[in-house]
């Protein structure tokens, strides 16, 4: 019984100076990287989508394939430098920052398929609700993060807000309201790892 009461205390401690610590297994070039695939894809979308609203599964599948490249870019980095620490406390850093930021992904997904499946008269709304969602999976993340990364999901909840204020009627699901957020905001997202992070880890 003592035995378990003191594994249970080890665990406690570790959990508690896990979310004390700054997660570094975010980067700053797979972040950069999925700012730059947001201005593709609207790029993309701007040529072969002419009128979004009529080809909505098109739509979907161009900024949700964007956006899972840029997950599995992000992921890829976070999973190898999980793998090369040898610190438990690393590890465990790593599983808190995607419990933390998971959460925001799997309620966007989930509020698409709803509003695609009963609503789809509102699907208009959904650039700036995923701006939304995924301001707050930033502002979940912010403990773990530099304090600067606080800007950023202040950026992207503003940023959502504007869309849905102007990306409706004739300019709903325009390519820039998913283009430059996204874009603007990873690349802001990457400056901020990039100078808070990198470089003080840059012994030159």
């Amino acid at each position: 019984m003592e035995l378990r009461d003191a594994l249970t205390q080890v665990s406690e401690i570790r959990q508690q100076m896990a979310r004390t610590e700054v997660f570094r297994g975010y980067r700053a070039l797979p972040v950069a990287f999925s700012g730059l695939l947001a201005f593709v894809a609207a790029g993309v979308q701007g040529v072969a989508l002419r009128d979004p609203g009529q080809h909505v599964t098109a739509y979907l599948a161009l900024w949700v394939s964007a956006a899972a490249l840029g997950a599995f870019a992000a992921g890829l980095e976070m999973a190898i430098r999980a793998r090369l620490t040898a610190s438990p406390l690393g590890r465990e850093l790593t599983w808190l920052a995607v419990g933390q930021f998971v959460p925001c992904l799997a309620a966007g997904a989930v509020l698409t398929a709803v509003l695609l499946r009963t609503a789809p008269e509102c699907l208009w709304m959904l650039p700036g609700l995923w701006q939304v969602m995924f301001s707050l999976g930033v502002f979940a993340s912010c403990r773990l993060l530099p304090r600067a990364t606080f800007g950023v999901a202040v950026f992207y909840l503003a940023a959502g807000a504007t869309t849905l204020t102007l990306a409706r009627g004739d300019a709903a699901l325009a390519p820039w309201a998913m283009g430059l957020p996204f874009g603007v905001g990873q690349l802001y997202a990457a400056a901020v790892l990039y100078r808070t992070l990198e470089c003080r880890d840059d012994p030159s």
